[in-house]
């Protein structure tokens, strides 16, 4: 199989991947197809995190150890037919690579089977990681970490293919790079009642409208406007017309690129609440004190995605040298990935690559059900990935890593 032009190789894989797609920790077949992959190319597959994989391409001994992740769930989206993706649509009905991961885990491969076949040519070993259940926080990223998946590891790379940026564009920036992602469900409590007698409820409905309009306003006088995102996903209370009902149920989310700013957003929207409660709350109910009440909860998932400034920096020199679209101060990303958990253990970066290609109507953003890439990024990101490891192996001081 491996005898294949790399390229035509590449998106074989990438067409085949994306016509079985498979949810979080349920990639068992994809699973499967990477294992036997991998043994083609020589290379000894082990099994992680449940449905992941994880293997070691060994170089000359006495040099460092990179990584290379990709990301192998996909989405819970019924994935639309176009005269494009008639011959690779996929055929698990409801379920859709609409993220690219099909895409990255082909690229991997591809950088493992060109690494594979020069291993005698470079000094240190390369780790693969193919982890599960990017898409569902908490994520694979911190079950493949607590399994052994970064042991001797000592730097981290991953690309992640974007939907609305052009096509061969290369995008990152030292630092903070994207968001965490935190989700708030909140339950308010009031006293329900017959609409005849607003003076004997007091309304969650009402109390939830005024949290909602306020929310922003409160966090804007504390946190730049430009450095969140902060929005409601659902609301749910009441069942008759004509009642006031006794709760409503709010959940939500926000995004920062920041730890302080998560923090004083948490305190925001307890010190709205906390004032909400104080101003609904009366003593005029039939002659006994009635106080609204709440039960809040906030759940922190993935960190800000915070790329190394060093390891970022030699990177961004190698690729300024290869490729011509290289954009080494891309604005952060409010969207979020479980691959900061790694850069958390260890230096790397964290790359995006751009599909958007309006000459071959590939114009979607990700997660829409009419998600497509060009193919022909595949092979520049196996170039890519491959470029920054041997780089890396050659120089890995450049990088921050001095072996001993």
């Amino acid at each position: 199989m491996h005898r294949i032009p790399i390229e035509e190789w590449i998106i074989k894989l990438r067409r085949e991947f994306h016509r079985e797609p498979e949810i979080s920790f349920k990639e068992y077949k994809t699973q499967e197809r990477i294992i036997h992959i991998l043994q083609d190319l020589g290379i000894e597959p082990q099994k992680i995190a449940n449905t992941g994989v994880v293997a070691t391409i060994h170089g000359h001994p006495g040099g460092p150890c990179i990584a290379l992740r990709s990301d192998i769930d996909a989405l819970e989206v019924l994935e639309v037919p176009t005269e494009r993706n008639k011959d690779y649509i996929s055929r698990n009905i409801g379920f859709m690579h609409a993220c690219g991961h099909d895409g990255h885990i082909a690229m991997v491969l591809g950088a493992a089977r060109l690494l594979q076949e020069n291993r005698h040519t470079f000094t240190g070993n390369v780790r693969l990681i193919f982890q599960p259940a990017e898409e569902q926080p908490p994520g694979g990223a911190p079950r493949v970490i607590a399994e052994g998946g970064l042991d001797s590891v000592d730097a981290i790379v991953g690309m992640h293919i974007f939907g609305a940026v052009s096509v061969g564009k290369i995008a990152f920036r030292k630092g903070s790079f994207m968001a965490s992602s935190n989700l708030f469900s909140i339950k308010i409590i009031g006293k329900g009642g017959h609409h005849s007698n607003p003076e004997d409820c007091i309304d969650p409905i009402l109390i939830t409208a005024e949290f909602i309009r306020s929310i922003n306003k409160n966090i804007k006088s504390r946190v730049d406007p430009s450095k969140y995102v902060l929005g409601i996903g659902k609301i749910e209370g009441g069942a008759q017309f004509n009642r006031t009902p006794d709760e409503v149920e709010i959940i939500g989310s926000f995004r920062t690129f920041d730890s302080d700013d998560t923090k004083t957003i948490d305190e925001m929207i307890k010190q709205t609440l906390d004032d909400l409660m104080g101003s609904y709350t009366t003593n005029d109910c039939n002659d006994f004190n009635v106080a609204p009440s709440y039960d809040l909860d906030i759940l922190h998932g993935y960190p800000v995605l915070v790329n190394n400034a060093v390891f970022t920096k030699a990177a961004h020199t190698l690729l300024n040298e290869r490729y011509q679209d290289v954009d080494g101060n891309a604005k952060p990303i409010f969207g979020a990935e479980d691959f900061a958990f790694y850069l958390q253990k260890v230096p790397g970066i964290y790359l995006t690559l751009g599909t958007k290609n309006p000459d071959k109507d590939i114009v979607e953003g990700n997660h829409s059900s009419r998600f497509d890439i060009d193919e022909d990024i595949l092979i520049n990101g196996t170039e890519i990935l491959k470029s920054i490891v041997l780089d890396f192996l050659e120089k890995p001081d450049n990088y921050g890593v001095f072996v001993q």
